[in-house]
């Protein structure tokens, strides 16, 4: 997965070298990372990717609404410099220097959209077990722990797709994750009986969705598309409606919270961070 995703980068940064026939003002730019393929589509490998025969990815279109995307492989401090947002969609598991790069960039001030799903359910035209598919399960506990997360699955619940109503604006799920509140760490609020959860980090922000149905490439739906939209406005000011507002920091870390990552346990969970990442 990694090496074809290099060679996908490498064809991104050929087509951003091409000049423009003219200068246009520049556009807030998004990273992107994530097995859900949002940016390249489900390319079958290189040849294809750039015949332009890959099925391509609605959502990339509605984020190209406002934004100029940035494929990332690997989250490297020296990867997220210079970047404001990223969106990870089902990302793969992180390894530890992922963890803790991440975690900085967003203490940094860095705004994070990821989803996280326990159980995928959408549709892909690769089999299971081929790596080019979506990955069926989330595995980022260590970097969720590290904010005082846990993403848990209820088999019992209800199957099939249908909608988690959220002040109003209906979220499409399917076999969904729960975000439970785990550890001393308090930077995070859920909310939809823990489907979202709204983090203040440091100088950064993060929401995390505990389901990526929203995301089938070959299941489009109007609920889908205005759930994205609605989530990218809220954690990235510069979409849509909130194109040049601030977003309001409704959960503000305190104090105390800040001070606890220099504290002796906060040095036990940076270890974690370095060690990886362990099964849901």
């Amino acid at each position: 997965m990694l090496r074809l995703n290099s060679l996908f980068a490498a064809a991104a940064l050929t087509l951003c070298c091409v000049p423009a026939a003219a200068e246009e003002e520049a556009r807030p730019e998004v990273a992107l990372m994530g097995t859900v393929p949002i940016f390249w589509g489900e390319a079958d490998g290189f040849a294809e990717l750039l015949s332009g025969d890959a099925p391509s990815h609605w959502a990339r279109g509605v984020l190209e609404e406002g934004f100029d995307l940035a494929p990332l492989d690997y989250l490297s401090a020296d990867a997220l410099k210079g970047h404001k947002y990223l969106l990870m969609a089902q990302p793969r598991g992180l390894t530890g220097e992922e963890n803790v790069a991440l975690d900085a960039w967003v203490r940094d001030g860095g705004s994070l959209l990821l989803f996280a799903d326990p159980r995928m359910t959408g549709e892909s035209r690769f089999h299971i077990g081929d790596r080019r598919r979506p990955q069926d399960v989330a595995l980022l506990s260590p970097i969720l722990a590290h904010w005082g997360l846990e993403l848990a699955f209820d088999p019992a619940q209800q199957a099939g797709p249908h909608t988690v109503n959220h002040f109003g604006d209906a979220i499409p799920v399917n076999l969904r994750g729960e975000l439970r509140p785990v550890g001393d760490a308090q930077y995070c609020t859920t909310s939809a009986d823990g489907l979202l959860a709204h983090c203040a980090i440091g100088a950064g922000q993060v929401m995390i969705v505990a389901d990526a149905a929203m995301l089938d490439i070959f299941d489009r739906t109007d609920a889908g598309e205005s759930a994205l939209r609605w989530l990218v406005a809220h954690i990235f000011e510069e979409f849509g409606d909130r194109a040049g507002n601030d977003v309001p920091a409704t959960h503000e870390a305190t104090e105390n919270q800040r001070d606890s990552v220099e504290s002796p346990e906060s040095e036990h969970h940076h270890h974690h961070l370095h060690g990886g990442n362990h099964s849901q």
